[in-house]
């Protein structure tokens, strides 16, 4: 058996198809708000978001209702899709 680098009793085997597409989302919200906050000018500001997000995710990280995490991950979406519309003014 290839080893993947994951130990297969972390928990990954054991999720349900829509837990881990549910993950999957998670994750890329996740990454695509890291990546937003790279384009902050302002260093400070930078670090604040990074520290803000990291806490907002590991806060909730073991959340397990469906309904909870499908809202907070549209509520992530959406400060997402603020931060980008912020950023964009702010070249202009």
């Amino acid at each position: 058996r290839a080893n993947s680098g994951v130990p297969w009793d972390s928990g990954w085997a054991s999720l349900s198809p829509s837990q881990f597409l549910r993950r999957q989302q998670v994750l890329q919200l996740y990454r695509s708000i890291l990546r937003a906050i790279r384009d902050v000018p302002a260093e400070g500001d930078r670090r604040y978001l990074k520290d803000w997000a990291r806490e907002e995710f590991r806060r909730n990280k073991d959340a397990t209702e469906e309904d909870a995490i499908r809202m907070m991950i549209t509520q992530g979406n959406m400060q997402l899709q603020e931060l980008q519309r912020t950023l964009k003014l702010a070249q202009s």
